[in-house]
């Protein structure tokens, strides 16, 4: 299968797990899929869904560190305070964003939008951008750093019920919520829906309407 592959890296990378609203924020040890897709709507400056296309991704980040974030608290009156909290962030992130849309080409060599991973504050650029082939993988190979839905036949990680994406209305609101596995770390494995890309050495997990 012919996807579009979209190196991306940033300086830092922050992913809000969905039941932490105030105090210590911990950050999710991978991307959810609705960041993949703010990404790809960035780009494209439309809105786009798993109706549109497959896509897949994995995740790594040379370390992890907590700061103190200062933060202006602004009620609907817009009477506001602020505040200080502590925020685990990643450190060096890059992520590899497997498009089945290989129309993105154009998008990403000429973005709508600045791509982020995570925060508004979290800039990333695009390392390279190229056409690679996907083979269904039959055999076990290295796989991690990405989410899979839950139940999956030989997927492992922890789960954590996420939105698929957001919708594009203001305020906007969750679409799809649905367990995910948060596959952290990386090993060799076999897991239903899992490509190959032979470059990498690594297994890619398609998100689509399956």
């Amino acid at each position: 299968m012919e996807v579009l592959r979209v190196h991306i890296k940033g300086w830092t990378a922050s992913f809000r797990y969905p039941n932490f609203i105030s105090g210590y924020q911990p950050t999710l040890p991978v991307p959810p899929l609705s960041t993949v897709f703010g990404i790809l709507q960035c780009v494209k400056g439309e809105y786009v869904t798993l109706e549109n296309t497959e896509v897949g991704y994995f995740f790594k980040s040379s370390g992890r560190c907590v700061d103190l974030e200062h933060i202006y608290e602004v009620d609907e009156k817009f009477f506001g305070k602020s505040n200080i909290c502590r925020r685990e962030i990643l450190f060096e992130p890059e992520m590899y964003l497997y498009i089945k849309d290989v129309k993105f080409e154009e998008y990403f060599k000429e973005p709508r939008h600045q791509i982020l991973l995570g925060r508004s504050q979290d800039l990333a650029y695009i390392e390279s951008i190229r056409k690679v082939e996907l083979t269904k993988a039959e055999e076990p190979v290295l796989f991690g750093g990405t989410t899979v839905p839950f139940p999956n036949k030989g997927a492992f990680g922890f789960v954590l019920a996420l939105p698929s994406c957001f919708t594009e209305d203001i305020p906007r609101e969750v679409v799809d919520v649905k367990p995910f596995y948060i596959v952290d770390e990386f090993r060799k494995c076999k897991i239903d829906g899992v490509y190959y890309d032979e470059e990498l050495n690594i297994g890619v997990y398609m998100h689509g309407k399956h």
